[in-house]
């Protein structure tokens, strides 16, 4: 009896978008969030930096009636 081969898949590649996401225009709750993503950088956090990208690139989504 033979044993099967195995291996490892490559791993995976994650592209980051070549631009922060833009606060809706008018909309307080993306004005402060890009207010904290400019702080955050500011003070060197890059981890605060992307999860107020992550929210900003998500919130807008609310904008348009939750779809």
């Amino acid at each position: 009896m033979s044993s099967p081969s195995t291996t490892m898949d490559p791993p995976v590649q994650l592209s980051l978008p070549r631009t922060p996401p833009a606060p809706e225009p008018g909309c307080g709750v993306c004005a402060a969030l890009a207010q904290q993503r400019t702080a955050a950088y500011g003070a060197g956090d890059l981890s605060a930096v992307s999860d107020c990208n992550v929210e900003l690139a998500s919130h807008p989504k609310k904008h348009l009636g939750g779809r």
